[in-house]
Parts: structure tokens; C-alpha cells; sequence
């Protein structure tokens, strides 16, 4: 709601409830207001004290006389309305008029902020604002922390500062002070996220999302919630993110949310609150030995309290127990919090046991925090404000108890059902949204006057699908736009994006190979996307995005033509910059390639070449001499390397082609040339790229420079050479690139594999069929497996080396795969009779087989077949009868058969697969034709 009120405005409200906080505090030292407010003899005043009312703390009445206010506003009422805030408006409005949040800016603002040394490897030496580091402590155990200064404030309330104004203006101070150092050591909002006491509170209260906040995952603006921003000179936002924390609750509370939901420290945070919150109020009541001490509100301005440190701090049944109440608070507070904590594990446990059938864990913990929340919100009020509603009319009273209860059961209704499926579903149609406005399609036709942006996510995914004009070549550059985007916000990594997206592929028909290829070419376009070294996430996108644009806005205020120019006009700008983005060497470099266009493509370029020679070394691995006997096996992986090889090549060849600078891309291509001259022939000899009208002469002859000369690819691998790199295709996507590469390390060597397949078990990343057959090799020793002893590979291995299944999906090969099963024939037995009905698809894998086909004459005809070819393919195709009898000739004749019906399905699924099979058969049947002496043209309408 709030989060798209100018900073302008909220950067007015912060300053006014700033000054009023300090006016508070100051009152706390001088107040002249005060008592005559709050002087007995005051029959005017609401707010006067009444020494005729007797308020007694363990049966002795409280002396009344004239007080400051300052402490029963601030815990009355701006406490209370800190929590009201949190739950309607959640963080996005709270984080942005908190007036501490905005003290602990002022070094930031003044430019004092601590500077560290960095000195890079080229020895250029540069000063960086520090952040707290993700694998630091401190970062692993914030909420800890933040949750002990939280527990220990609330003690010292009690103790100390409830009502003693020169305590209370003393905690204020230190802590005002505390936010201030924190801005100056660390950068960003590092008071507020890892040490502010009231954080916790925040996250309770303002988590997933408050009742009236924004959804920063399906929204199109830049900078959501709470974001850090400011203004520039032209009055326009933008971020100020220095990712000092990711998630960030600032930039999305509810990816916040979700992505700690399981840890330990979220548990501690919501079952501890709740313990320690009841434990707070139920502590008057064991104090005073009644709850008038604290429904009065005498408890922030009794006189003396540190005076009763000493006194006895329970009173039971009239009857005082000797424990003095500096002992007695925190020893009650901290019994609260455990058994809050502990019967919230043990509820929790209870209702996994009952519910994990239906609900997920995730769920199950997301309900328990929801029912945690709505019980302390009104628990909470039930206390908080009563000696200021106590002013008021009871009518009124009742209206806010109403109020209060009407807004937290809302509340609960619109959280009770969230999930993390349902926040991915919500983040990934706004993703999809997003690449299908950038289609240009027409949607007025199929919206009936809505617009895009007002659609749910279920009506982004239907309008997907019944789109006309969204072909599958559409559909693979919007899936292409979504997992590069997801890739970039660290939504997803290389290798959680197959399953993370599976849902997305399914809505677009999305293929787990076309996944695959996709993302080969975003890493060709995007090196860095891939990079395992660097840590993406969608803070840092921020951070980058902000930091570019500032960069951009200079070069364009200061009318440079380029980064070198502005650098060497203006460092200290640059360097200011820097510094409050809080950039550091590897970001920058990142940057500026994107502002200089030619260095970024020579570094894109020497990254490709490299991926490229050492996928050459790999194919070279994978056609040793001592591999030769496992030939058919090995076809899995060497189309994997094939195809990469030649997205590589294309990609570097569309560099080429995209590249102003001829100089640049005539040493991209004198560099390809030389390096992959049997690939670069296959690209460049492609009819329907046209890639010798697309480049120059010069590049063409560059890249044909090398054609005549043989590749030097002689030299004999040793085993830990071909190890170290089925090693490597071992961390491929595909699952069969992955059983296939650690079958044939298993042949090489065993002890290797097992070592090898001991991650993949442990780590629980695998699929089914890697999971399987990583587990037989595993537990084999050291004794070698034949293909035979690992069925699934067998059938993977036989029906990609048949003609009308290579190339296929992965995904359609392992349903085949699945499907299929091997039947054994004894020497002269009938596999299938003349005129049967043909209900398998037949493949031999072993053995031998003759077709005795009757001629027209009556006479025998006989063919044989050898292993690698299909018996009944037409026959399958055309649902016919078998035209011929299939004997087994040899003993044991293996054939593996795939149900008619399984094959027909995987057909309609399939279009890829199923127009490959429709261009197989017509070669042949024109063949066949030809062969026979007829017109295959006159018989094609046939």
C-alpha cells in the first residue's frame, strides 16, 4: 500500500516523528508540561493522579502523586501502535518511519562511514564500505541475537526502565547511539536487519505480509516495499540497495519468509515470543498479585522503582515469596519463553504426525506461525493502551475491541492459505506476464477489456495456453526470458532450475531438453549466469541495477563518451559511488563490461573459446582407443558434447556477427577458426542459418582457415584423463549424460565410480533412474558390470542407437525406457505370426532374426535382421496386421518390446518426436519405392 508513497513524503514523516521521538526524550530530562497535567489538584485534566484510588502492589497501596508522561505515551501508546502498524501495513510502511532506522543512516548520509582496505591481485589499492558477511557469525545467528537484546529489553523494563525516566532516557540514548555506530561500521540497513531489538517483532508481526501490504513478487515496479532508496537530482527514485542482506525483508517480506521457514532460529522467534510476551503481562499479575497494578497503566510512572529491586518478587495466595525481583524477572520471562518454545515443538510435532499425510511440512509449519501471530496480536491487546482506552467512552472501547478482532481474523483469513507453491506459482506468472507483453501479441480479443497486469496467475497461465499466436518458438524465448530472469535474481542455480521450473515447462511444453539447451545458451550470452562462483541473488540484482544506472545517468549528465572518460575527468565521483553502492572489484569489472560493450564482448569471448576447447578435449576423451568396445554407450554422451559444442560455435559465430568493432570480431573468428575447424564445418554448411551471408568474407575466410588441416587429436588419454572428465558430465542436467558417464567410469575404474556415485546418494539430488542405478554401482565392489545388469541403461543405450530414436528427449527416451521390456527367445522360436496383430514394437538387441514372408506365388521369402534394427515399425505406424513370420535364429535372441499403445501415447506427447518418426518413415518408404522401380513422387500423395 505504502510502498509507492514518495520517499519525499515518507523522508517529511520520518523527520516529524524523529523530532517528536527526541522531543519525548527530551521530556524525559526537563518537562514542564507534565505536572500540570497530571497534578492531583487538576479536576480538569483526564490524565491528573488520584491518590484516592488506591492501587496496591502485594496488598500496599501505590503512593500517587504528579508524573512525567513521556514514559506512559511511549510505552502506551506508540509501542502499541508500532504492533498495529506492523500487522495492517506490515514492514513496508514501519521500516520506512522508524525514526531509529532513519538515526542509524545519519553516517551514510554524512559521508563518515568506516572504509577498509582492499587491495586487488594488479595490486590497485581502493577503499569499501563494509557489509556484514553472509558466512560470518553474526549473519548465521542474527536472529538469536536480535531475539537475546529483545528478552533482555524486556527484563530491563521491569527492572529499570518502565517508569525511572533517566533510565528510560538512558536506554534511549544507548540505543539511539548503538544504531548510529552500527551505520558507521557497516553499510546499509545492518542496524535494522542483524542487531535492532525490535526486528523480531517485525518479523512476527510483519511476516509473510502485513494485512494492507504490496506483493513485491507480482509487482512490476523496480523499487518495492520497504527497498532502500532515494532521490536524484531529477526527482526521480531509485534504489540505494547495497544487499547488506539476502532475502532481504526490505525488497520481499514473503520470499523472507518462506526461505527460513524451516531453520531452528524461526522456531526459537515465534514459539519463544509467544512465551515471552504472555510471561511479560502474567509477570505483573505474580508481582502485585493482581492485574489493576498494570490495567492502570501506574507501572510506567510508579515512584522509586529501582527501589523494589531488592523486594520480593512474587506474591502468591496473599503471601510474598522471598525471591527479589531482579532474580524473579528474568527467571519468570525465561520459564515463559521455554515452554512457549517447547510446547510449540511439541504442537509442532504433534500436528506433522497428524497432517504430514495431507499437508506439507512447509505447510504445516506456516499454519502453526499464522495461529502464533493471530493468538499474541489479540493477547497482546488485551493488555496494551488499557489505561489510555480507559479515557475514553465504553461505546469506543468496544468499537476498538472490534476493530482490532475484525482486522486480525482478516488477517488470518488471507494467510491461513498461503503456501510456498502458491507465492512460486504467483512469482513465476508475473515472470511469464512479463514475456508476454514483450511478445507484441494481441490480447484484447481474449482479456474482454482487462489488462495484462490485472490478470491472477491462473489467468496468465490459461491465456498461455489458448493464445493463437503464441507458437512454441514463442514460447521457448518466454521460457528462455523467465529462467534467465530467475537465474539473475538467484530464484534458481544451474542445478535446481530443472525441478524448481518443472511446473512453468509443463504450462509451456517446455521440454527437459530444451531446458537444457536453453541453458547452454544463456551461459553463452551470460557467462557469469552460470558461474557457480558467484552468488547470485535478487538483492544483488538490485544493488548492480541501481549502481548502473547512476553510472549511466553520470555519463549522460556529464555528456562522456565513454567510462574511461568519466574515469579519468571525474574519479572521486566514481569512487563515491562505489562506495555507497558498496561495489566491489568483481561487480565492477561486471559493470563496466556492460558500459563498454567491446572489452565485455573479448572477455565473453575468451570465457566461450575456453568452454569450447575444453568440450573439444572432452570429445577427443570420449573416442579413445580403450573406449572402443563401449561404443554404443558412450553415443549418450557424445551427443550431449556434440551439441554443446555447437551451441558454443554458434553462439561465438552470432558474436561475430553482432560485434561493431570489425577488429574485434575478426580475432573472435581467427581465434574459432583455428581452434574448431570440424565443428565450425557443420555450423557454416547449415542451409537454414545462412551463415555465409550473414558475415563478411574476410570472417568467413578466417574461420575456414583451418579446414584442411587435421586436428591434432591423436594423443592417447590416460585413464584419470577420461575420468577427470566423465567426472565433469557427471554434474550435467540430464540424467542419462549422468548414469551413462558414471556407468562408463565404472567400467575404467571401480573404485572411482564409487566415489564418484557416494555424492549423488548423499546428497539427494538425484532422479529416479540415476538414483537407482548410482546405487547398484555403489554396492558393486569391485567387480564390472555388464550393460545386462543395469536393465534400464541396456534399454536407453539400444534405443538411442536406433535410427528412430536418436536425438530424442530425454524425457520421452526414459519413458520409453520404462515402458519397454526385454523378451528372450530360445533358436527357432516364433516371435510373431503371419497375420497377428501388431500390439508391440519390436527392437532386436541380441541374437538374430528372419522375416518369412509368402509371395504371391506361395513361395517363402526370407530376410534377415540384425541387432540395432526394428522388426514391425510400419506395421506399428499403420496399427496393421504382421505381414510375415518372425523366427528367432540364434539362442538366446533378445528383443526388446515397447506396448503399441504406450508408443502411441508418447506420439501424441511428444510433437518433436513424432515428426521425426513422420520424416523417418517417408525417407524410407520413398527409398523402399524407389528401390522397387516405381515413381516416388507419383506415389507421395499416397
Amino acid at each position: 500500500m505504502f510502498h509507492q508513497t514518495s520517499e519525499q513524503t515518507m523522508h517529511r514523516v520520518r523527520w516529524v516523528l524523529t523530532m517528536g521521538w527526541l522531543i519525548l526524550l527530551v521530556s524525559l530530562f526537563y518537562d514542564p508540561i507534565s505536572p500540570l497535567l497530571t497534578d492531583p489538584n487538576n479536576l480538569a485534566s483526564p490524565l491528573r493522579a488520584k491518590p484516592e484510588v488506591c492501587i496496591q502492589v502485594q496488598q500496599v497501596c501505590l503512593e500517587q502523586n504528579t508524573y512525567g508522561l513521556a514514559a506512559p505515551i511511549f510505552w502506551g501508546l506508540i509501542v502499541p501502535s508500532a504492533i498495529l502498524i506492523l500487522l495492517v501495513f506490515g514492514h513496508e510502511l514501519w521500516r520506512r518511519i522508524c525514526p531509529l532506522s532513519f538515526l542509524s543512516q545519519i553516517p551514510r548520509a554524512l559521508g563518515w562511514q568506516r572504509k577498509i582496505k582492499r587491495v586487488s591481485s594488479a595490486g590497485v589499492v581502493r577503499f569499501e564500505i563494509p557489509r556484514v558477511a553472509k558466512d560470518s557469525w553474526l549473519a548465521k545467528n542474527y536472529i538469536y541475537l536480535q531475539f537475546g537484546y529483545f528478552f533482555v529489553g524486556l527484563c530491563c523494563r521491569i527492572l529499570f526502565i518502565n517508569a525511572d525516566r533517566m533510565a528510560l532516557a538512558l536506554w534511549l540514548l544507548i540505543t539511539i547511539g548503538a544504531a548510529i555506530a552500527v551505520g558507521y561500521l557497516y553499510g546499509g540497513k545492518s542496524w535494522c536487519n542483524y542487531f535492532c531489538p525490535m526486528a523480531p517483532v517485525q518479523k512476527v508481526y510483519g511476516e509473510p505480509r502485513g494485512l494492507l501490504t504490496s506483493q513485491a513478487h507480482t509487482a512490476n515496479n523496480k523499487v518495492t516495499q520497504s527497498m532502500c532508496r532515494i532521490v536524484d537530482a531529477d526527482g526521480q527514485e531509485k534504489s540505494a540497495c547495497v544487499a547488506c542482506q539476502s532475502p532481504c525483508i526490505d525488497i520481499d517480506a514473503e520470499r523472507t519468509y518462506w526461505n527460513g521457514i524451516d531453520e531452528a532460529d524461526r522456531k526459537l522467534l515465534y514459539y519463544g515470543y509467544v512465551g515471552l510476551v504472555i510471561g511479560y503481562f502474567v509477570y505483573y499479575y505474580l508481582y502485585a498479585g493482581n492485574w489493576q497494578y498494570y490495567m492502570s497503566g501506574i507501572w510506567a510512572y510508579e515512584a522509586n522503582q529501582l527501589g523494589t529491586l531488592l523486594d520480593p518478587g512474587f506474591y502468591f495466595f496473599g503471601q510474598a515469596i522471598a525471591i527479589p525481583k531482579i532474580v524473579a524477572v528474568p527467571l519468570t520471562l525465561g520459564a515463559f519463553s521455554a515452554i512457549g518454545y517447547f510446547t510449540g515443538l511439541r504442537l509442532e510435532q504433534y500436528l506433522k504426525n497428524r497432517w504430514g499425510k495431507f499437508l506439507s511440512t512447509e505447510q504445516i509449519q506456516h499454519r502453526i506461525f499464522t495461529l502464533c501471530t493471530f493468538f499474541i496480536f489479540n493477547f497482546f491487546f488485551i493488555f496494551a493502551a488499557r489505561s489510555w482506552l480507559a479515557l475514553l467512552p465504553v461505546s469506543v472501547q468496544y468499537i476498538w475491541e472490534l476493530v482490532l478482532i475484525t482486522t486480525s481474523a482478516i488477517w488470518l483469513y488471507r494467510t491461513w492459505g498461503r503456501t510456498t507453491e502458491t507465492y512460486s506459482r504467483e512469482g513465476l506468472a508475473n515472470r511469464l506476464r512479463k514475456q508476454l507483453a514483450k511478445l507484441g501479441l494481441n490480447f484484447d480479443r481474449w482479456l474482454e477489456g482487462k489488462s495484462l497486469e490485472a490478470l491472477n496467475a491462473d489467468e496468465v497461465y490459461v491465456l498461455s495456453k489458448v493464445l493463437p499466436g503464441f507458437t512454441k518458438e514463442k514460447r521457448y524465448q518466454a521460457y528462455k526470458g523467465i529462467l534467465q530472469e530467475s537465474l539473475a535474481e538467484g530464484y534458481v542455480d544451474s542445478a535446481n532450475s530443472l525441478s524448481v521450473l518443472a511446473q512453468m515447462r509443463s504450462e509451456l511444453n517446455i521440454s527437459d531438453d530444451e531446458h537444457a539447451t536453453i541453458l547452454t545458451e544463456l551461459g553463452i550470452e551470460d557467462p557469469d549466469l552460470l558461474n557457480p562462483e558467484r552468488r547470485r541473488s535478487l538483492e544483488s540484482q538490485v544493488k548492480l541495477s541501481g549502481y548502473r544506472r547512476a553510472l549511466e545517468r553520470m555519463l549522460k549528465l556529464q555528456q562522456k563518451q565513454s567510462i574511461n572518460d568519466l574515469l579519468l575527468d571525474n574519479p572521486g565521483a566514481i569512487r563515491r559511488l562505489r562506495q555507497d553502492y558498496c561495489i566491489t572489484y568483481q561487480e565492477e569489472e561486471e559493470i563496466l563490461g556492460g558500459l563498454e560493450p567491446e572489452a565485455g564482448t573479448l572477455r565473453r569471448a575468451k570465457h566461450l573459446l575456453g568452454q569450447l576447447e575444453e568440450l573439444i578435449e572432452r570429445y577427443h576423451a570420449l573416442n579413445q582407443p580403450l573406449l572402443r568396445q563401449y561404443g554404443q554407450t558412450l553415443n549418450l554422451l557424445r551427443s550431449t558434447v556434440k551439441q554443446k559444442k555447437r551451441l558454443l560455435v554458434r553462439g561465438l559465430l552470432e558474436m561475430i556477427e553482432n560485434t561493431e568493432d570489425q577488429k574485434i570480431a575478426n580475432q573472435i573468428a581467427h581465434d574459432l577458426g583455428n581452434l574448431a575447424p570440424g565443428v565450425l564445418q557443420d555450423v557454416l554448411e547449415n542451409p537454414t542459418s545462412k551463415w555465409n551471408n550473414r558475415l563478411t568474407t574476410e570472417q568467413i575466410s578466417l574461420l575456414r582457415q583451418s579446414e584442411d588441416i587435421a586436428p591434432a587429436c591423436s594423443m592417447v588419454l590416460s585413464i584419470d584423463d577420461i575420468n577427470y572428465h566423465l567426472r565433469s558430465l557427471l554434474s550435467e542436467t540430464n540424467p542419462i549424460t549422468q548414469i551413462a558417464s558414471l556407468y562408463i567410469m565404472h567400467l575404467l575404474s571401480p573404485a572411482e565410480a564409487q566415489k564418484a556415485a557416494q555424492p549423488l546418494l548423499e546428497e539427494g539430488k538425484q532422479s529416479q533412474p540415476v538414483g537407482e542405478i548410482t546405487a547398484i554401482i555403489a554396492n558393486s565392489g569391485d567387480s564390472a558390470l555388464e550393460l545386462s545388469n543395469l536393465p534400464l541403461l541396456e534399454k536407453l543405450v539400444y534405443l538411442f542407437n536406433t535410427d528412430l530414436f536418436v536425438d530424442m528427449h530425454s524425457d520421452t527416451l526414459l519413458d520409453l525406457a520404462n515402458l519397454a521390456y526385454i523378451n528372450i527367445y530360445d533358436n527357432e522360436a516364433i516371435i510373431s505370426d503371419e497375420g497377428d496383430t501388431c500390439r508391440e514394437l519390436l527392437l532386436l538387441i541380441e541374437g538374430g532374426v528372419e522375416i518369412q514372408v509368402h509371395d504371391s506365388d506361395g513361395n517363402t521369402v526370407t530376410s534377415s535382421l540384425v541387432p540395432g534394427q526394428i522388426l514391425d515399425e510400419l506395421e506399428v505406424l499403420s496399427h496393421g496386421k504382421q505381414s510375415g513370420r518372425l523366427v528367432a535364429m540364434q539362442e538366446p535372441t533378445r528383443i526388446m518390446a515397447i506396448p503399441v499403445d504406450a508408443f502411441d501415447h508418447l506420439l501424441d506427447r511428444d510433437h518433436d518426436f513424432a515428426r521425426r518418426v513422420l520424416e523417418l518413415e517417408s525417407k524410407r518408404l520413398q527409398q523402399l519405392v524407389t528401390a522397387e522401380g516405381f515413381d516416388a513422387v507419383a506415389v507421395a500423395p499416397l
